[in-house]
């Protein structure tokens, strides 16, 4: 189960809808393995997908679970029987997860997790304030400010080129890092479309600070996720707007 939507425009699953999934399939079959992406979900809600019958969750630590300060790794949790497994096949029988490189990213890592639930606050806190002030734009925004969330994406239907690469323009003049640089769609692997993307990040690569990217294609969104701190990702929300102000493809009435 993919928690995540990527590029579709299809709600996150929260945890209700996860726990629907799990009991139809152990259902039909009881003996079923059930594993959860659970990239950009991580402590969106009070629990996790494992509380509502998933065998093993996965992620990422650049994103939600690494709170902004791991650089690099990932996760697995669940079952032990089946971590167990999974440890064998990263090393080898009988060493399992007993040994293996930490890169000498334990402290980050740990450091890392211990900030995410804050972090994931902000983040979900950035995306609400966008989706509110984009929703009074008159755009199309998925999920709306009050919608329970599944994860800290927000996905703003802009409806044309100009004004999906002015937002975008808008994020990344809002980053902490490279915020003098323009994005532009490219040609990217494995997109038909060109992508468009938008982040200064401090790890690259980490969205969970902010940043927004898109596949230009009707209706042109653009799904914009992080914010490590409220006050940052407000601002690069903020920016732009004011990016499409300036280019004069919206107007805002005092």
């Amino acid at each position: 189960i993919q928690r995540s939507r990527g590029y579709s425009l299809r709600p996150a699953y929260t945890l209700a809808d996860i726990e629907k999934m799990v009991q139809a399939v152990k259902k039909g079959n009881p003996d079923a393995i059930i594993m959860v992406d659970n990239c950009y979900g991580e402590f969106v809600e009070d629990y996790e997908p494992t509380h509502v019958g998933a065998d093993i969750i996965i992620g990422s630590l650049i994103k939600n679970a690494g709170g902004g300060i791991a650089r690099t790794g990932g996760y697995i949790a669940g079952r032990a029987d089946l971590i167990e497994k999974c440890s064998y096949r990263l090393t080898c029988v009988g060493m399992g997860k007993e040994v293996g490189c930490t890169l000498d990213m334990n402290r980050e890592m740990f450091l890392g997790f211990f900030l995410a639930p804050d972090v994931v606050c902000n983040a979900k806190k950035t995306s609400a304030f966008a989706s509110e002030l984009f929703t009074m734009l008159g755009f199309e925004c998925s999920p709306r400010k009050d919608d329970t969330r599944g994860d800290i994406i927000t996905a703003i239907k802009l409806g044309n080129e100009k004004l999906l690469t002015a937002f975008c323009r808008g994020i990344q003049k809002g980053a902490p890092i490279d915020s003098f640089v323009t994005p532009e769609p490219w040609d990217m692997p494995g997109y038909s479309d060109k992508v468009i993307m938008a982040a200064g990040a401090f790890t690259m690569g980490a969205s969970i600070e902010l940043s927004a990217d898109a596949p230009l294609r009707e209706p042109f969104a653009v799904w914009m996720q992080g914010g490590i701190t409220y006050t940052s990702g407000k601002l690069g929300v903020m920016l732009a707007v004011q990016e499409m102000i300036n280019e004069g493809l919206i107007s805002i009435n005092e």
